[in-house]
């Protein structure tokens, strides 16, 4: 390697990597920095639901990595990586371009898992990108239209039919939006929305099991029943193969066959081949083939090389999920290290506190534990779930922009322009905090206020 060469190369835009590349930016770090990430835009997660069913944008939800880094200094570069060789601190690129680096920050994420599955690869929708969003949006929005079509009573039973394997957080999410939001599709185009069902196959007896969410399971439950229409759970069933029309599930000694024409996989994660494919030993990764970690953040054998989020676990510390919170918390905790590194101080270990969970449970509905000291339900958990994420987008401007126009659709249209203002939902908006209301303070100044180089100088106080 050129020992001239001084640029920390990030691999992955997801919340580590971008939240690492962000805070570099702000805390003018003094060596180049470069982001690479197969997609045009990053992917806010945990609202992914949301842009799915409509209830936001794609510059909310799925906004340009190039907009979201101007002015930061950081490079970003489309590409896909082709290999990474530690040894030579050499990043190689599907287009034939390579990057050298003094630090490597690895934020590969993780991938959908099959689990071996015969056919789900090939035959389940996974949700993961804004290109699955769109894929299942286009599939689901055909089956409705061949169901009025067809006089066919079975068939038209089977495309009404949905299944959603998995019965953790992403496979609640998903279920219940899609039981609030398919039927109005149909009844719109001239279908009975009671023909709809969507049937969640879990692999245990309970939902939620193990997950962070788990101390909210008694509310999903409770919220599951009460979509527009009711999700049915098959419980102690284990996915066993899925057809183009149908899932195979074993349930106790015998196999079931539920007809179907789509089936969405939420069945959890794998850990990303280019993790896989490192030449790191067996002793240093967890039972899930994830990085140990220093709880500094650096890889046991290459300190110059930082992993978080999905791709890592932190060494004798197995208390950290697999989270949005978590992921950006320790992107914020690699940069200040590389900051220190950079000008010869010792890097301090990573600090990350859990702050509860929250969990989508239908349109306008969710269930919110807050640091695990109280729970919230209904409609004031959705405004809560909402506002937090919103406040937590990856840059002030972006955050601003969505904050202020959730702020306005949900809030003063929805519930302001209703007679009944429920108390709840006045203290739901209370708690969302100060981010909504620094958003609503710098819209209205920014509406006197009218040029663009005041409304630069607001934001920059913002």
């Amino acid at each position: 390697m050129n020992s001239q060469v001084y640029q920390t190369v990030i691999i992955g835009g997801g919340f580590t990597g971008l939240f690492t590349a962000l805070h570099l930016a702000h805390e003018h770090y003094p060596r180049s920095v470069i982001l690479i990430d197969k997609n045009e835009r990053f992917c806010f997660k945990p609202l992914l639901y949301e842009y799915f069913d409509g209830e936001m944008d794609t510059v909310q939800v799925v906004p340009r990595f190039s907009e979201l880094l101007q002015g930061s200094g950081v490079i970003f570069v489309q590409d896909s990586v082709q290999s990474i060789d530690l040894h030579q601190r050499e990043v190689k690129l599907a287009s034939g371009n390579s990057y050298n680096y003094s630090n490597l920050v690895l934020a590969l994420g993780s991938v959908t898992g099959y689990h071996h599955v015969e056919g789900a690869q090939e035959n389940a929708f996974p949700f993961w990108t804004q290109a699955d969003a769109i894929a299942l949006d286009k599939h689901l929005r055909d089956c409705l239209q061949k169901a009025l079509q067809t006089e066919n009573l079975e068939q038209r039973r089977q495309l009404l039919t949905v299944v959603v394997v998995g019965g953790g957080a992403s496979g609640i999410e998903m279920a219940a939006t899609l039981a609030d939001f398919l039927p109005h599709w149909y009844d719109a185009l001239g279908g009975n929305q009671n023909e709809i069902r969507v049937i969640l196959l879990n692999h245990g007896q309970e939902i939620l099991d193990g997950d962070i969410n788990d101390p909210l399971r008694p509310i999903a439950e409770q919220e599951l029943q009460k979509r527009v229409v009711p999700i049915e759970i098959i419980r102690e069933a284990e996915a066993t193969a899925v057809r183009p029309t149908a899932i195979e599930y074993k349930s106790g000694d015998r196999v079931e066959t539920l007809p179907t024409y789509t089936t969405i996989w939420t069945a959890g994660t794998s850990t990303n081949p280019l993790i896989k494919d490192l030449p790191i030993p067996s002793e240093h990764r967890d039972k899930h083939d994830r990085l140990l970690v220093t709880p500094t953040m650096q890889l046991l054998d290459f300190p110059e090389v930082f992993a978080g989020g999905d791709c890592a676990a932190v060494q004798d510390d197995s208390s950290l999920p697999p989270t949005a919170q978590v992921a950006y918390q320790q992107g914020a905790n690699i940069a200040r290290n590389l900051k220190a590194i950079a000008f010869g101080e010792d890097p301090e270990p990573a600090k990350v506190n859990l702050r509860g969970s929250l969990l989508k449970l239908g349109v306008n509905d969710a269930a919110a534990n807050l640091f695990n000291v109280f729970e919230v339900a209904g409609e004031p958990a959705h405004l809560i779930r909402q506002g937090t994420y919103l406040t937590l987008l990856p840059t002030p401007i972006h955050d601003f922009k969505a904050t202020t126009e959730w702020v306005n659709e949900e809030i003063f249209h929805h519930h302001l322009d209703s007679p009944d203002v429920s108390k709840k939902v006045v203290q739901a908006v209370e708690l969302v905090g100060a981010g909504i209301v620094g958003a609503l303070v710098a819209r209205k100044l920014l509406k006197m206020l009218g040029d663009e180089d005041k409304r630069d100088e607001v934001m920059g106080s913002t």
